[in-house]
C-alpha cells in the first residue's frame, strides 16, 4: 500500500489565462486546494476541493475568477495536490 503525500506547486499566469488554468486544475481530480494570489502575494481566493464538490463549485468559482482577472494582470496560483508514493518507503520526517 502506497503512502499519500501532499505536494504544493505554484504557477504564474496572466489575468486572461487565470480562468482556463483554474478550470484545468479543478478537473484534474487530484487537487486538494487552490489559492489565487496577486503579484504582491495578497490572497484573493482560496478554494478547498473535494471529489464531491468539484462539479457544483466549478461554475460559480470560475465566474468569480473571470471578474477578478479583468481587474488584475498577473497572478500566482498555489496548488495543493495529493500524490501516492508507491516507493514502499515511509515518508521522511521533516
Amino acid at each position: 500500500m502506497g503512502h499519500v503525500r501532499v505536494v504544493y506547486e505554484e504557477f504564474k499566469v496572466l489575468g486572461k489565462e487565470l480562468v482556463d488554468k483554474v478550470g484545468q486544475l479543478i478537473h484534474a481530480g487530484n487537487v486538494r486546494r487552490i489559492i489565487v494570489k496577486d503579484d504582491k502575494g495578497n490572497t484573493f481566493m482560496e478554494i478547498p476541493l473535494t471529489v464531491a464538490t468539484v462539479g457544483t463549485i466549478a461554475v460559480p468559482v470560475l465566474a468569480a475568477l473571470g471578474a477578478i482577472a479583468a481587474l488584475i494582470a498577473n497572478f500566482t496560483i498555489g496548488v495543493e495536490k495529493v500524490k501516492e508514493d508507491d516507493s514502499g518507503q515511509a515518508p521522511k520526517e521533516q
